[in-house]
C-alpha cells in the first residue's frame, strides 16, 4: 500500500476520505496523490446552448472547481503534518519507498470518470467516499469507475472520519473470487493487524472455501486469524456483516464487491448494497 490515489470532489464526506488515506499512509509510509474529479464539461452543459458564453461559463467554474479541489486536498494533507513532495519521480526506488507518508497533487487531470478508471491502475489502492443518495454524498459513479476500471482495490472512507484502520479487521467471506481477491489485496493490512476475524454468514456463500479454509491459509502466511460461520435468523447476511463488525470493534472490513450482479443487487438488495449504505468504518473491496 505504498501509493494511493484520492480522487477529490466537492461533497460532504470529504474530509473522511482525507482522513482515511492519512490513517492508510501513516501504516505504510505512503504517497497520496490526489486529483480534481469533476464531470466532464459535456455531461453538464446544455445540448441547445445559446452561443459560446455558456460553454465559457461553465469551463471557467469547472477550472475553479478543480482549483478549490486542489486547496482542500493540500489544506488537509498539511493539517495532518504530513510533507509535500513533487519530485517523487525522480528519487531513486528505494529511496521513494522508505520515504514515509507524504503527498503530492496533480494539477493536470481532464474532467470526467473515464481518465479515474485508467489512472488508478497505477496505484496501490483508491480512497473514495461511501457513495449515497443526498446531494451532498460522493456520487456512484466515482466508487464504480474505480472499482470496475481499475482493476486494483478501492478502500471505501465511512462518512464520518474514523479515528483508527486496520487493528481489527473483519472479513465478510462468502467464498467468492472477488472476496478472494479482496483478500489477496488485502496482506499488507492483515499482516499488520492485531486482530482478524474470517466470518461467514448463512445464505450469503457461493461454492467456495469455508471461513475455517481461508483462517487456515492465512496461517500459513503468518497471519493468525479467528474464523467463525454465523446461521442467519432474522438478519440479512449484510447485516449480520456490519453486526459482527461492530461487536468484533472493527475498524477495516474485507468484502469482494457485487458477487451478485449490480442490477440484481438494485432490484433484490444484498451484502454489498447493504455495507455501500450501512457501513460506519472504512472498507476495503475489490471486484
Amino acid at each position: 500500500m505504498k501509493t494511493l490515489l484520492v480522487p477529490v470532489t466537492l461533497h460532504d464526506a470529504l474530509p473522511s476520505v482525507f482522513e482515511t488515506a492519512v490513517l492508510v499512509a501513516r501504516r505504510f509510509g505512503s504517497l497520496i496523490e490526489g486529483i480534481a474529479l469533476r464531470p466532464a464539461l459535456a455531461e453538464y452543459v446544455p445540448v441547445d446552448m445559446v452561443g459560446g458564453m455558456t460553454w465559457l461559463r461553465d469551463e471557467e467554474a469547472d477550472q475553479a472547481e478543480a482549483q478549490d479541489a486542489g486547496a482542500r486536498f493540500i489544506a488537509a494533507m498539511e493539517a495532518a503534518g504530513l510533507p509535500r513532495r513533487d519530485l517523487d519521480a525522480t528519487c531513486a526506488p528505494h529511496a521513494a519507498a522508505q520515504a514515509g507518508p507524504r503527498f503530492r497533487w496533480r494539477p493536470d487531470v481532464p474532467p470526467g470518470d473515464a481518465f479515474l478508471g485508467q489512472y488508478a491502475r497505477l496505484f496501490s489502492a483508491t480512497v473514495v467516499g461511501r457513495p449515497g443518495p443526498d446531494d451532498g454524498a460522493p456520487r456512484m459513479t466515482t466508487f464504480e469507475t474505480a472499482l470496475f476500471e481499475s482493476g486494483r482495490p478501492i478502500i471505501l472512507a465511512p462518512p464520518a472520519p474514523p479515528s483508527g484502520l486496520g487493528e481489527a479487521i473483519l472479513i465478510a467471506w462468502n467464498g467468492s473470487t472477488e472476496t478472494a481477491r479482496a483478500v489477496a489485496f488485502a496482506m499488507p493490512f492483515l499482516r499488520r493487524a492485531r486482530r482478524t476475524l474470517v466470518l461467514s454468514a448463512e445464505g450469503g456463500m457461493v461454492p467456495g472455501p469455508s471461513a475455517a479454509d481461508v483462517a487456515r491459509g492465512l496461517a500459513a502466511e503468518g497471519v493468525e486469524a479467528a474464523h467463525k460461520d454465523l446461521p442467519a435468523g432474522r438478519r440479512t447476511p449484510g447485516e449480520l456483516y456490519l453486526d459482527t463488525a461492530e461487536s468484533f470493534g472493527c475498524d477495516l472490513i474485507i468484502k469482494g464487491a457485487y458477487t451478485q450482479s449490480r442490477l440484481r443487487q438494485m432490484i433484490f438488495g444484498g451484502p454489498t448494497s447493504h455495507i455501500l449504505s450501512q457501513a460506519t468504518v472504512p472498507v476495503l473491496m475489490a471486484h
